[in-house]
């Protein structure tokens, strides 16, 4: 029985050229498909675009990172500041020596907060992981470029 006639509702062919997905590290620009198929690069414009949205991509998970630790760092030396304060009246009241401070431990709204930025890291992350199993050698090299720079930007006086 010859099928070759009736239309199954699958096929695209509008003129346009397919999506080309490799398994194998490749240089592939036009054509080339990322994520879904709504992200269909038709020429070397859209390609360089696409480039340059993975790179500052990158470089804001970057920024978030160093945004989440600077808030961490700061919630905790909060702690302490407020923990000292408390333990310093204590002492002057009893005239004993006190024990240094419990052990840090977020509020509800504060560890709410961090688990904020923890999901956003996890799922660019998770993204930019998916956007690598395309094995396209310039994404690739956009995303350690990314990286390098997002971490250049807002990695450093990590340790105060």
């Amino acid at each position: 029985m010859d099928h070759s006639g009736m239309d199954m509702g699958g096929s695209s062919d509008s003129g346009m050229g397919a999506c080309k997905i490799s398994m194998l590290f490749n240089w592939t620009t036009i054509d080339a498909c990322f994520l879904t198929e709504q992200w269909h690069v038709r020429s070397v414009g859209d390609f360089v675009g696409s480039l340059i949205g993975i790179f500052f991509f990158v470089v804001a998970l970057e920024a978030v990172r160093r945004i989440g630790r600077d808030y961490d760092r700061r919630i905790r030396a909060a702690y302490y500041r407020r923990e000292g304060l408390a333990l310093a009246a204590l002492a002057k009241n009893s005239g004993k020596a006190i024990a240094d401070a419990a052990p840090f431990r977020p509020s509800h709204q504060e560890q709410a907060i961090r688990s904020v930025f923890h999901f956003v890291q996890f799922g660019a992350a998770y993204i930019l992981m998916l956007l690598a199993m395309y094995f396209n050698l310039a994404v690739l090299l956009t995303l350690f470029a990314g990286a390098g720079v997002g971490y250049f930007l807002f990695g450093y006086r990590l340790y105060r």
